[in-house]
This record gives C-alpha cells, structure tokens and sequence, in this order.
C-alpha cells in the first residue's frame, strides 16, 4: 500500500472544486485544534504521554484526509492550500512548545521557521498571497518525516524502557524531515520566482 499519493485511482483525473465543507477540510481543521491541547499538555500538565498520543492523532489525520480526498475525489481548492498551512503552522506551533519545555533547541526551531520565512516573504513579493503550488512529493516526504520524528522524541521524554533508542530513532526521522525541509523550500522558491515572473511577463505583455 503505497502512503504517498495513497487513494489515488489510476487514469482517474482529480479536478479541485470550489467546495468549503468537506471532510478532508474538516478534517484538517480538527488537526490544527489539537495544536492548543498539545501545548497545553505539555506546558501546563506535563503530560507528554498524553501529548505524544495527541501528535500521533493529528498526523495520522493528515494522511487520512488526504487519502479521502483523492478516493472520493473531495479534492478542493481551500483544501489544496488550507492542508500544506496547517501543517507548517503546526509544526512550528509544536516545535516551539517543545523549545519552552526545553525538549529541543532553538536552532531546530530555527531551521524549521527560516525556509517558510523566506517563501512566505517571496510569495508576498511576486503573489500578495498565497502562490498556488502544487505540494511537490519531497514536501510531503518531509512532512511525513517530522511528523513521525516529533512524537517519538516526545515520547523519549517518558520514564519508559528503551527510550535512548527513541530518541535517536526521532533525530533521525527530524534530521532527514529537516534536509528534506530546506530542498523542499529551495524547489518552491524557484517555483515562485519562476511563476512569479511569467505572471509578470504575461501581465506586461498585455498592458
């Protein structure tokens, strides 16, 4: 069973609608809730069982609405960049509780924040909004990666056997995610720009 692009039928063409309340869309906003109990876990409670069962959710969900999209072809504009948001702005939401709870370094928040940062200031610059990027297959390789890796690290903060080999499991998992982050970002920003200025061509052509 393959777990990217899982769903998808052969020859079967998806065609973005201008459907809102879908329930991949649903979906993706009940995974961007469990950011608030996540922090709130770990901040308040330190409940990091408890908070690594609320990251296994919220990532198991973002397979899942995405399989549901392409097998019951729910694919859908919003969703198309609703879905990639949420999950930047989750992981960084998450990356920085674990920064406070002194889980991680700041540089690995740095890393992770410094790419969007760049492609957020050019996706203002060429676009004023969001470039409408098709979500590339290393983009959701990473994904994958650091949301398997931030719930095993979660989970190396447990009084539990074998949690050294969690521990490096997770490093492993994050530091490839984060290789994966910045040549994921690097492919998008030349994307932007190339978009960017064909729009700009196009555009200057007509006036």
């Amino acid at each position: 069973m393959k777990f990217i692009n899982a769903g998808a039928r052969q020859g079967q063409g998806h065609v973005d609608s201008d459907a809102v309340f879908t329930i991949p869309n649903l979906l993706t906003v009940l995974r961007f809730m469990g950011v608030p109990l996540f922090i709130w876990l770990v901040l308040w409670q330190k409940e990091y069982a408890a908070a690594t069962l609320v990251l296994v959710i919220m990532g198991s969900t973002d397979w899942v609405d995405g399989y549901i999209a392409r097998r019951f072809n729910q694919t859908s504009r919003l969703g198309r960049i609703m879905d990639p948001v949420a999950d930047r702005l989750a992981l960084i939401a998450v990356a920085v509780t674990l920064v406070i709870a002194g889980v991680v370094e700041w540089w690995y928040l740095t890393a992770l924040v410094v790419p969007d940062a760049i492609l957020l200031t050019a996706s203002l610059f060429y676009f004023r909004g969001h470039p409408d990027l098709p979500v590339s297959r290393i983009g959701k390789i990473r994904t994958a990666l650091l949301l398997v890796g931030t719930p095993l690290l979660v989970l190396a903060k447990l009084p539990i056997p074998f949690t050294e080999a969690y521990f490096v499991a997770a490093w492993v998992f994050l530091g490839l995610g984060l290789l994966g982050h910045w040549v994921a970002a690097y492919n998008y920003f030349r994307a932007i720009v190339r978009k960017g200025r064909l729009l700009a061509a196009d555009h200057g052509g007509r006036g």
